[in-house]
């Protein structure tokens, strides 16, 4: 059963995910997991960090930044920036964090640093947790990270820069175009200047229609994918204790000298977890172990009361096994019980990083899918749904068509204004609002990142939560049997993980 159904819902995964990975290749322009001499020679330490070999999250080494303020430079020269990836650790979730992220052309200067981004909070726990920004300025080549730490030290590894084509267009052009069409409107008064000016604007304007469409066809399968995980809940069946070897034992033992009213009552607490018979299994909750564990352990220690067993109309040998595996039977219940309780917590975990995710990407949509509709109005289409649904449309020819028309209508724009029709004023209101609109886009960017940053961490603890050390059983029968869901969901987190990021990425 466990298998047949995860196996299900790694292919529903797989399939959604993979719907999208056409649409973005990646390459990796610069990597370092300060492991070695190598790894560390990439890097000026210029104050408040050192190399570690403790508390690595790959690897054997780790960037260790004390508190306080800190910061460190890349010796490389990176041929072309993109998305920055890290993962941090907090020596408590005490710990605050603010990490300022600089390129520049030359690395050897204080001077002419430029701060393309922020990172600043704190982790709920004391794990490795994924940090992603984008850090677009083609022009600048080195890196640098200032740190300031409160309440603690963190530490830093398997850091890289990607390159993503998601939205070349947008990132690379953007702000180019956004301060040359701006500039030229303040120093030239050559209308033909400004209106090629415009027309380079609506070029870009249109791509970047395009972009805020891909986030929102993403940021649609990341739901659906998080949906398909809460509804399914594999994970959650191995905190199940029906499944366990050691917990139908007890229910033996107690079925042997238990009353027909106990057996009764036993089989209602049994019912909500699934069938012992045929080893069906629901998905364990919190709820539903906090209904259940302790009139559980209540009935192993009144149907092993002397009283009851006696009274209970049970044959000799059970009063007898009565009296000399009560002690033993309930201290195994409630050691056993104590596992599960330690595994569901983790579920438990798992369940909640997955709802915050989900709640995360839901406002993602809403507040995007009104964007798009402000920026097609801003682009001359109007508030129609028939034009929104011909921007999203599944079909390449339509949505071309579409973003063709935004494009004409900055074409228009720019006849008018250099046949002086239109008011200068008209003409910088109109440009305000585009570069505006354009400009906004950029927040969605950045917040996608943060999505992405939630759905890897989630990942990488899912993937640490069914680690071999993690087995909480003591039973070797109930920690073979652990192991062997575990070695199956390790496979299907795998190549979910490689899903999302090949298609999200």
């Amino acid at each position: 059963m466990f298998k047949s159904t995860a196996k299900l819902w790694m292919l529903c995964v797989a399939s959604v995910l993979a719907m999208q990975a056409g649409a973005q290749q990646k390459s990796v322009i610069f990597k370092n997991g300060f492991d070695s001499d190598a790894d560390l020679k990439k890097w000026a330490l210029i104050y408040g960090t050192k190399a570690v070999a403790e508390q690595a999250r790959t690897g054997t080494g780790a960037l260790l930044v004390e508190e306080g303020e800190a910061s460190v430079r890349s010796r490389v020269n990176l041929n072309e920036q993109g998305t920055l990836e890290f993962w941090i650790k907090t020596s408590s979730p005490a710990t605050q964090y603010t990490i300022n992220v600089l390129v520049a052309t030359n690395q050897n200067i204080d001077n002419g640093w430029v701060q393309v981004g922020q990172i600043k909070g704190s982790n709920d726990s004391t794990e490795y947790h994924a940090k992603r920004i984008s850090i677009d300025d083609p022009g600048k080549k080195y890196l640098r990270l200032d740190f300031e730490i409160a309440n603690g030290q963190v530490w830093i590894d398997d850091l890289s820069v990607e390159k993503i084509l998601l939205d070349t267009a947008l990132q690379k052009n953007q702000e180019k175009v956004i301060a040359e069409v701006l500039g030229k409107l303040r120093d030239d008064k050559n209308y033909q200047v400004q209106a090629d000016a415009l027309r380079t604007l609506g070029k870009n304007y249109a791509a970047q229609i395009d972009v805020q469409r891909q986030y929102l066809e993403y940021a649609n399968g990341i739901y659906s994918s998080v949906t398909l995980v809460l509804a399914t809940s594999e994970r959650g069946k191995m905190a199940n204790p029906l499944g366990y070897h050691t917990f139908k034992g007890i229910v033996s033992d107690v079925r042997m000298v238990a009353s027909p009213i106990q057996k009764s009552r036993m089989e209602s607490l049994l019912k909500p977890l699934g069938d012992i018979a045929t080893a069906s299994l629901n998905v364990m909750t919190q709820g539903a172990y906090q209904a259940f564990a302790e009139p559980f352990k209540t009935i192993v220690a009144t149907t092993f009361d002397r009283v009851s067993y006696e009274n209970a109309g049970v044959d000799r040998k059970a009063r007898k096994f009565a009296e000399a595996n009560g002690l033993k039977t309930f201290a195994k219940a409630e050691g056993f019980l104590g596992e599960v309780e330690k595994e569901l917590n983790m579920v438990v975990a798992l369940d909640k990083d997955l709802m915050d995710i989900q709640r995360e990407v839901d406002k993602f949509r809403k507040d995007l899918d009104k964007h798009l509709k402000e920026s097609l109005i801003a682009g001359g289409m109007g508030r129609g749904q028939e034009n929104y649904n011909r921007v999203l449309s599944k079909d390449e020819t339509i949505r071309a068509a579409a973003l063709q028309e935004i494009n004409n209508y900055f074409l228009l724009q720019a006849e008018s204004y250099q046949n002086h029709s239109s008011s200068n004023t008209e003409f910088v209101q109109f440009m305000m609002k585009a570069t505006g609109t354009m400009e906004e886009t950029q927040v969605f960017k950045e917040r996608f990142n943060q999505i992405a940053s939630s759905v890897i961490t989630f990942y990488d603890k899912f993937d640490r939560s069914v680690a071999k050390e993690q087995n909480p059983f003591t039973s070797e029968t109930d920690r073979a049997l652990w192991e062997s869901h575990a070695v199956k969901v390790r496979t299907y987190i795998q190549e979910s993980k490689a899903a999302f990021a090949k298609a999200y990425m």
